[in-house]
């Protein structure tokens, strides 16, 4: 031990104010019991009450004191204590520093040595346990055990950090050394028992005071407050499970709320979809046809990604609730996972009836419309061809007619009946079409049918009205003899041939709906089939031309001067010719039959855009949980306090033993697994091991039941148990707890959950207002509603 000069003169006068109060005595005693009573103030193996000290020798003489100075050295060498260098004749001969040294050794072993934070030296961790708890405090800076101590603040800091009753540290000042180690001194002596072992002059007064000194007295106060130190911890504890208690609630609302939202949306988007009241035009399905993709492109993803997300959220829960031996979490009525997977499953249903009947509808609807033009356009051809025939037929003209013009008449006669013959299968086209339209329930059908009446009326008084002027005609024919009978034949071949042509140009001119290449195909060999009669129309034509050709050779041969008008029909060559070159020529449209006509079969492949993209959502739903799986995992790692490697091994041993690669294992490649990673398993051990790894008795282990085992195996956790052993230490070994000790020993937060979620104490032992913080400690670890 080495002292400077400084050192020694306060060393000798702390040193004898520590041996005077332990001692009584004014000065050093030299007989050997002096040093037994100081070991034993600062040692906890020391001499108890009852334990037998070597007998003293009786005697004043010199070997009479080493002889009992040695046998107290002896005994203190037997507990422990190392004394190098340090002799019986040293002390006997009042050697202050050999002295100061043996005291300064059995402080040092006893009072200081035990000090230790995150694994220092005693000096060091008692040095870091000051700078820690004055950290928060102005003018102080902690840094060494002496001259960081002269102002007397760092005391001061130390005692209102634990104790901010005892001392108003805001009333301190710097300039006032003294007075501020003198306040110190005092309260210390008087509130914490720590007895007054240092001088406020000596340390002021002294460039760099004892460091030994200074040390020993901190240590006096680390002691004092160990108590309080371990309150902290305790309370720490509590505040790291309340933590977690409320960050499991946040979850726990989050996963109600989300639930809410997306069963409400559920429960408003069915309805819309159960909505079958067709409309009435093409236009209005349409719209309807594009809010379905809107919903499907806009409105559904984020929903998917909202179901996505609550089973995550779910499954991340209750792996935390596992991993803090919480109970498991149960949503509330209705809001289960499988609620919602069920009310999903019933929202897909109810969706793909609604897009099914879409579709039938605007099929539906492109039949009535193309069936309403359809019907449209033959009405108007019929009308335009009956306009004036009433008219017509209703003339008498034949009264007043010469006998070629009565002949002609009636040949003309003859020619009408045979082009209203011909127009019959387009009356009963009309007719037809009119009915489908009813049967399709066309919202225009009242009209339809008024107009199909009238064309059916007007059809049957065309009919009377014909009957009534041919039965005039032949009553007047036997008056007259002569008729031209190539006017005649002309007029009889033309009429049917125009006719064909008409029926023709018209089926050329219709428009027409198709769904497959098959029918388009149908179409093109329609066509075909039609190209190949052609040739028996162009004989038909190359004939009724011929007659014209005739008319007029004849008229050169005999000079005969023709009107240029045929008596009995309207039609002429040109007439002929011009059609049949609209009918010859006509090409058949055949172009974008596929691209415009809403073609939904495919004969090479039975998959649709539908089922790519029911595919993908399951592809991205499958990954959002495989990733889930991963962060669980971790989660599960880091949580349990397993390193990488551990898990890294159990992963190996799972796969090892996974003999189908399903990712299960069968109980007997479970126990062999077991026995791989040493244990030593009964029947009745295995038995108790599988009902943990395979609660719902399903015959297989999954990977994360053979993780969860694994890690409670090798981690460990908090348990009730040691929250409530926090708790009582806060509550200084009481059954009970009261507001201000939990509002002074834990943070606002954590003190003000506890508060408003203990019970009352109905122990007679307990003051009014106190709290159960056993019942509360329980709940957190089993069955309540958290």
């Amino acid at each position: 031990m080495n002292y400077c000069a400084s050192e020694v003169k306060m060393g000798c006068k702390s040193h004898l104010r520590w041996s005077t109060h332990i001692c009584s005595c004014n000065a050093v005693d030299t007989d050997g019991l002096s040093v037994v009573f100081v070991f034993s103030h600062f040692s906890n193996s020391a001499p108890t009450l009852g334990e037998r000290l070597p007998k003293p020798d009786k005697g004043k003489m010199r070997f009479h004191k080493i002889a009992n100075v040695n046998k107290a050295l002896d005994f203190i060498c037997s507990k422990g204590v190392k004394l190098v260098s340090i002799g019986a004749e040293e002390i006997v001969d009042g050697n202050v520093k050999m002295t100061l040294g043996m005291i300064w050794t059995i402080i040092l072993r006893f009072a200081i040595q035990d000090i230790s934070v995150e694994e220092t030296s005693a000096k060091e961790g008692l040095l870091l346990w000051c700078q820690r708890k004055t950290a928060p405090y102005r003018n102080v800076n902690v840094q060494n055990f002496h001259i960081s101590w002269k102002d007397g603040l760092a005391l001061c800091a130390l005692i209102h950090r634990h104790r901010p009753d005892l001392i108003d540290y805001s009333k301190l000042r710097k300039d006032d050394p003294i007075g501020n180690l003198n306040t110190a001194f005092e309260v210390a002596e008087k509130f914490l028992d720590i007895p007054k072992m240092l001088d406020a002059e000596d340390i002021v007064n002294t460039p760099k005071p004892d460091e030994k000194a200074i040390m020993t007295y901190v240590s006096c106060f680390y002691h004092a407050f160990a108590g309080a130190e371990q309150a902290e911890t305790a309370a720490n504890r509590i505040c790291k499970v309340l933590a977690v208690n409320q960050e499991n609630e946040k979850l726990m609302e989050e996963y109600e709320k989300l639930a809410s939202e997306l069963l409400e949306w559920i429960r408003r988007t069915i309805p819309w979809l159960e909505n079958r009241v067709s409309e009435q035009t093409m236009r209005a399905m349409q719209q309807k046809l594009e809010d379905f993709r809107d919903y499907r492109r806009v409105h559904k993803p984020p929903r998917v990604q909202e179901k996505c997300q609550l089973e995550i959220n779910f499954n991340t829960l209750q792996t935390k609730l596992r991993l803090s031996n919480r109970p498991a979490f149960m949503p509330s009525e209705g809001k289960m996972v499988s609620d919602i997977a069920n009310a999903w499953k019933g929202l897909e249903q109810v969706e793909k009836g609604y897009e099914e009947w879409l579709l039938t509808e605007i099929r539906r609807l492109e039949r009535v419309d193309h069936l309403a033009e359809k019907f449209k356009q033959k009405c108007s051809m019929h009308e335009a061809w009956t306009a004036g025939k009433e008219d017509l037929l209703s003339q008498k003209d034949y009264e007043t007619a010469s006998l070629m013009e009565i002949r002609a008449l009636m040949r003309k006669h003859e020619a009408f009946e045979s082009d209203l013959a011909a127009h019959q299968d387009r009356v009963e086209q009309i007719a037809a079409i009119a009915q489908e339209l009813n049967e399709l329930d066309y919202h225009d059908a009242a009209s339809v049918n008024a107009r199909c009446q009238g064309i059916c009326d007007q059809w049957d008084n065309l009919g009377t009205l014909t009957q009534k002027r041919r039965d005039a005609l032949e009553r007047v024919e036997k008056l007259w003899e002569t008729i031209d009978q190539l006017y005649l034949e002309f007029a009889k071949r033309a009429a049917p041939f125009n006719n064909w042509m008409d029926g023709a140009m018209e089926d050329l001119q219709d428009m027409f709906i198709v769904h497959s290449i098959e029918e388009i195909q149908s179409l093109i060999t329609a066509h075909d089939q039609f190209k190949a009669t052609l040739p028996e129309a162009d004989k038909e034509r190359v004939a009724t031309l011929g007659i014209h050709n005739e008319i007029l050779k004849i008229a050169q041969t005999y000079g005969i001067k023709l009107s240029g008008i045929n008596p009995y029909t309207t039609i002429t060559s040109q007439d002929i010719t011009t059609k049949w070159d609209t009918v010859d020529s006509r090409p058949m449209r055949d172009h974008q039959l596929s691209q415009e006509s809403l073609i939904f079969d495919n004969k090479h492949t039975n998959y649709s855009m539908e089922h790519i993209r029911v595919g993908w959502e399951q592809l991205l739903t499958t990954i959002a949980r495989t990733i889930n799986e991963v962060e669980n995992q971790i989660l599960t790692r880091d949580a349990k306090g397993i390193s990488q490697e551990q898990l890294n091994e159990f992963r190996a041993s799972f796969n090892h033993f996974d003999r189908k690669r399903n990712g299960m294992m069968d109980p007997d490649d479970f126990r062999a697994c077991l026995i791989s990673m040493g244990y030593d398993l009964g029947e009745v051990e295995f038995a108790r091991i599988m009902t943990l790894v395979d609660a719902n008795n399903t015959g297989v282990v999954t990977f994360q039941a053979f993780i969860d085992f694994m890690t409670r195996e090798t981690a460990e956790t908090d348990t009730a148990e040691q929250v409530m052993a926090s708790f009582r230490i806060l509550a200084s070994d009481k059954n009970y707890i009261t507001v201000d000790e939990l509002r002074r020993e834990l943070p606002p937060e954590q003190a003000e959950y506890c508060i408003s979620r203990m019970t009352r104490y109905i122990g007679a032992d307990g003051p009014s207002g106190a709290l159960d913080y056993i019942s509360f400690s329980s709940a957190l670890y089993g069955e309540s509603d958290l």
